[in-house]
């Protein structure tokens, strides 16, 4: 789904930026690549602006021209997304080791981009049957105990607005489709401090999610497993483990935004 891109600015910051990096989410979120035409009826942006902010792109390595003439990301976002990845997951990553040496089930650590859930750290299970997330993939929050447990730091008129726009679809038929039912369970959410996901994005796969307490970003821990290991005791031992582990990764971060 496009963000149609308004005269003014959305956020009140420079539009000219606003605008680029519109064309550099347009052109990720396809999946591929783009051309102009794409952009410009994507974006709603003139065909003058387009060329001017590809143009531009291109001569900073954000954009690449492929022999199509079609327009993909460039080379330049991979050391900024690595260096993302770093200070989002890497350093977490001792955080989530020990939570999967205790349980022995895949541990993530997720935050909120735009609308969608996407996975910033990971520590893998050492089972053969185990879950795994592709890091830096966007998925809806809906249907995720991470994305609830971030949905539910917001109000519900907000998470209204988001639904709104990204949709609920249904992956599996545990998925829930209405919004109301997923708000009541966001107040449930908000007074247990965890939120559960039982089957809702495949079938045989259970997760449990608990909110890191950071004033410098939304972020949540979370723990995947087959529903054949994922016991009522397994579940609560899951949870009083991430909400330790949790405020630990809080102090991590405020350490690092004030050095």
């Amino acid at each position: 789904m496009s963000t149609k891109v308004t005269p003014k600015s959305k956020t009140g910051g420079v539009q000219s930026v606003e605008r680029a990096l519109e064309i550099v989410e347009l052109v990720g979120a396809a999946g591929g690549s783009m051309a102009l035409v794409e952009l410009a009826e994507a974006s709603g942006l003139p065909m003058p602006t387009i060329h001017r902010l590809v143009r531009t792109l291109v001569g900073r390595s954000y954009l690449r021209q492929l022999p199509n003439r079609r327009y993909a990301l460039g080379a330049r976002l991979i050391p900024l997304g690595n260096s993302a990845l770093e200070v989002f997951g890497a350093g977490c990553a001792p955080h989530l080791r020990s939570i999967v040496e205790a349980l022995g089930e895949t541990v993530s650590l997720a935050t909120l981009d735009g609308d969608m859930l996407v996975y910033v750290g990971q520590v893998p299970s050492p089972h053969a049957m185990r879950m795994f997330t592709e890091l830096g993939k966007h998925v809806h929050p809906h249907c995720r105990a991470g994305g609830k447990a971030l949905l539910a730091g917001m109000p519900d008129d907000d998470v209204r607005e988001l639904l709104s726009r990204t949709g609920m679809p249904a992956h599996t038929p545990n998925t829930m489709t209405d919004p109301d039912t997923l708000i009541a369970e966001l107040a449930e959410i908000r007074r247990t401090g965890r939120a559960f996901e039982i089957e809702e994005m495949e079938i045989g796969v259970q997760c449990v999610a608990v909110p890191v307490p950071s004033d410098e970003v939304q972020l949540a821990l979370s723990m995947s497993a087959p529903s054949a290991r994922m016991s009522d005791e397994v579940r609560e031992r899951a949870v009083r483990l991430m909400r330790t582990t949790a405020v630990e990764v809080a102090h991590d971060l405020a350490r690092q935004a004030s050095a």
